[in-house]
């Protein structure tokens, strides 16, 4: 073995542990503030220890689900304001995990980069925090990999894991039946789809980031950025009521594709498009890219983030309490036989 002389060491590959171990000792704090009870374990551990019934289940079913925050991160990084991603990544996965009628109870995230930035990758993490803290979600762990020669300079991806549980039993969706009422909620935005669109339709109008938004305050970039909506704690509130059936969180492939999930066979769904109107960012984006309606409700939420199909008897309860908890209730219309979603009115 050599002696080390003038030898080779991992930073001058590229790779830099004690940034890694200031990033570690820097997000600690904010790990910290999304405990919760069943949390065993803190950061820095080869794995996270959940207690599920120190969480207060006594048969429970776990639930887990994957995402990332696609091509949404090409504007973070291009306008340096990446503080919100970390949201939209936790709500891209806690938004899932209630659609099957779970709680969701912790979070790992993977950042992978070719040159670790601390102050960017604790913003990033910071903001998984506060989308976690949101929740009801611990923050338990996570992987930021320094890879060099993998990535363009400045840029990273990010990907996230959650996994929740529920009561065996009490999987959703259930019952759902023709005649269940739909109720949708309004979503802040494009919330993390349909970006490879968006970034089209900005080329074409020859805007830049830094312009000022067309369809709103500050600037485009900033409008775009507008993170993903978490739906988990005003759901959790109406599924305690009781006569939820279903959920559908409205992501890549929009009302058309996701809504048809939580129906069983034979089952469509009849929505009516004059029950809500475009948010302006849709408006603009169909309006500039020359969006067919169909196109917009395939690949954009086009305003409802999330649907839930009601028991007819306790929609209006239910409606009533997601309002109360802070959601925007549009009654979209109801379960019908069939297959498919069928839409009356003009989206505009």
């Amino acid at each position: 073995m050599s002696n080390g002389d003038n030898g080779l060491t991992y930073a001058q590959a590229g790779v830099d542990i004690d940034a890694g171990n200031a990033l570690v000792e820097r997000i600690k704090p904010a790990a910290k503030r999304t405990s919760r009870s069943g949390t065993m374990s803190g950061l820095g551990g080869f794995g996270a220890l959940f207690d599920l019934k120190d969480a207060g289940f006594n048969d429970p079913i776990l639930v887990a689900a994957t995402d990332g925050v696609g091509t949404k991160l090409r504007i973070g990084i291009d306008t340096g304001y990446v503080d919100t991603l970390g949201i939209d990544l936790v709500a891209m996965c806690v938004n899932d995990l209630v659609c099957q009628g779970a709680e969701p109870l912790f979070f790992l995230d993977y950042l992978a980069t070719g040159k670790l930035d601390v102050e960017q990758a604790a913003r990033v993490i910071e903001g998984i925090a506060d989308g976690c803290a949101a929740s009801g979600c611990a923050l338990v762990g996570g992987e930021t990999a320094e890879m060099p020669g993998m990535y363009h300079s400045g840029d990273f991806d990010l990907a996230g894991f959650a996994v929740g549980a529920m009561e065996r039993g009490a999987s959703l969706p259930n019952g759902v039946a023709e005649g269940d009422v739909l109720l949708g909620l309004a979503s802040d935005g494009c919330h993390s789809n349909g970006y490879s669109l968006v970034r089209r339709i900005v080329e074409v109008a020859g805007l830049s980031w830094g312009d000022a938004s067309p369809f709103g305050h500050g600037t485009l970039g900033e409008g775009l950025l507008a993170p993903t909506r978490l739906y988990v704690r005003p759901l959790l509130a109406a599924m305690r009521h009781g006569g939820v059936r279903g959920m559908a969180h409205i992501t890549g492939g929009g009302l058309t594709e996701n809504l048809p999930r939580v129906l069983p066979q034979g089952l469509g769904a009849q929505v009516s498009l004059d029950a809500w109107s475009l948010p302006p960012v849709f408006a603009w984006l169909a309006e500039v890219g020359g969006v067919a309606s169909d196109e917009m409700l395939k690949t954009f939420n086009a305003g409802i983030g999330m649907v839930v199909v009601a028991d007819p008897d306790q929609a209006d309860a239910i409606a009533t309490i997601l309002t109360d908890e802070g959601e925007t209730v549009i009654p979209l219309g109801h379960v019908t036989a069939g297959e498919g979603v069928a839409y009356s009115g003009t989206l505009k």
